[in-house]
């Protein structure tokens, strides 16, 4: 990062690198959508490259990035909300082709842990999304979001027991959450 905030655009090229499969999960847990996540994740890198000088040395590259992406999520998120003429299964272009059993038991319940993040409030819902999806501590959970860890670990357990409640069904046959 040193190197980007000297302006050497091939150090950027490689972080973009290393950081794209990453910040992609992020985002696709978020948006539910891969042209919206492949725009957003080219954004985040443009916001890196623009903000650079912002970026403190010694601090974790990737709780910035993550913070960046998470914003530009949120934000693309509230534009959904005040557009609301296709919804957001519209736009995930999901093919329901698909006939086996196993299959479709893998894409219902995938669609019913989707829909019961979705009715989480966005704390909760960003929290969950980064310790589980992605692999986060509270500790960097807090510092990509912009809060403390004691908060975090509260809204993780408000998630947590709202998606038992919600996932009971699915709970009875394997462990989820």
């Amino acid at each position: 990062m040193r190197r980007v905030q000297s302006g050497d655009e091939a150090a950027l090229s490689s972080l973009m690198e290393h950081w794209e499969l990453p910040l992609k999960g992020l985002l696709i847990r978020f948006l539910h959508n891969e042209q919206e996540t492949l725009d957003l994740a080219q954004e985040t890198f443009v916001r890196v490259w623009e903000q650079r000088a912002k970026f403190r040395p010694g601090a974790e590259f990737k709780h910035w990035l993550f913070s960046i992406a998470v914003n530009l999520a949120r934000n693309r998120l509230r534009w959904w909300r005040r557009r609301p003429e296709v919804t957001l299964e519209a736009w995930s272009g999901e093919d329901e082709s698909e006939t086996s059993a196993e299959t479709l038991e893998a894409k219902e319940r995938a669609t019913a842990v989707r829909a019961a993040i979705d009715t989480l409030s966005q704390d909760l819902r960003e929290a969950v999304i980064l310790a589980e999806f992605e692999g986060m501590s509270q500790a960097e959970i807090a510092a990509a979001t912009g809060t403390t860890v004691k908060a975090v670990e509260s809204r993780l357990y408000r998630a947590r027991a709202t998606l038992r409640k919600s996932l009971v069904r699915w709970l009875e046959r394997d462990t989820i959450i």
